[in-house]
């Protein structure tokens, strides 16, 4: 009898050591594929950050990972660069692409245009319809030194709710029109949706009207007109996320942007960086 109990014994403590060991090679198995899984995702992200395909439509978002280093979008640039569409370069030369984005007139542009002249720093000023007949002189010092007027659409819409080919194109066409009335010049075809917001569809009306559609990769909360970041916060958002081959995008109507932007460029020299314009992005 006490042999039996024995064996009975063995057998259960034999079983629950098989059943235990099992479950332990079952577990390491999936937190080695966890590791795995997580190491490559990181080493991609890291190694390549435009090669991670996400949804190409909605509103631009930027995922900022590593200080000094381009951000993750949610497109990559393959993506975008089907409809001729960008949002930053990708190299390692240490160039910058300013952008100003200009719904209105508040008294800050006389100021940025003057610390991008001393640092010959062109731009590309991205423009609705109305600020081109409200400010016909700022309009023409901005092309006189050199930066390029860009296309911010007519009345600054929600371009997505635009399924027309038709809507789409006037809403670009009559900004095209207010720049040829003041300055006598053809505009660049530069566009960039109001608010970020986009969709395949009208990246490729884009396209098929001859436009580069142009987003960013550096930008921080500038465009408040009665809660403006202190210059702190804005260095702290500009300094840390330069990247090369960055397209900032910074808000014309800032008064923050207006006064710290000499010094900020001077920082950003200071840090190996020069300063192209945007048609040499291409």
């Amino acid at each position: 009898m006490k042999k039996i109990k024995d064996k009975i014994s063995t057998f259960r403590t034999t079983k629950t050591y098989a059943i235990s060991l099992r479950l332990f090679v079952i577990l390491l198995f999936f937190c080695a594929s966890f590791c795995i899984g997580r190491f490559t995702a990181q080493m991609k992200e890291q190694l390549h950050p435009s090669a991670i395909t996400c949804s190409s439509e909605g509103n631009w978002g930027l995922s900022f990972q590593t200080d000094g280093e381009p951000p993750i979008a949610n497109a990559s640039m393959e993506e975008l660069a089907r409809f001729d569409a960008y949002y930053a370069q990708n190299t390692t030369e240490k160039v910058l692409y300013l952008t100003f984005d200009a719904g209105f007139e508040n008294g800050n542009t006389s100021i940025i245009l003057d610390a991008l002249k001393k640092h010959n720093a062109p731009a590309t000023f991205f423009v609705v319809g109305t600020y081109i007949e409200s400010n016909p002189d700022l309009i023409k010092r901005m092309e006189k030194e050199g930066h390029i007027v860009g296309n911010h659409t007519y009345h600054h819409p929600d371009m997505t709710k635009l399924s027309s080919l038709s809507a789409f194109e006037k809403e670009l066409k009559d900004v095209e029109n207010a720049y040829n009335n003041v300055t006598g010049k053809e505009m660049t075809k530069f566009y960039r949706p109001p608010q970020g917001k986009y969709n395949e569809n009208n990246l490729q009306m884009a396209k098929e009207l001859g436009y580069h559609t142009f987003f960013w990769s550096l930008a921080y909360v500038d465009w408040q007109e009665n809660n403006q970041p202190t210059k702190e916060e804005a260095f702290d958002k500009l300094l840390t996320r330069v990247h090369p081959g960055a397209i900032v995008l910074l808000h014309s109507t800032s008064k923050t942007n207006g006064e710290i932007l000499d010094e900020l460029l001077t920082k950003w020299e200071e840090m190996g960086y020069q300063f192209k314009s945007l048609d040499t992005i291409k």
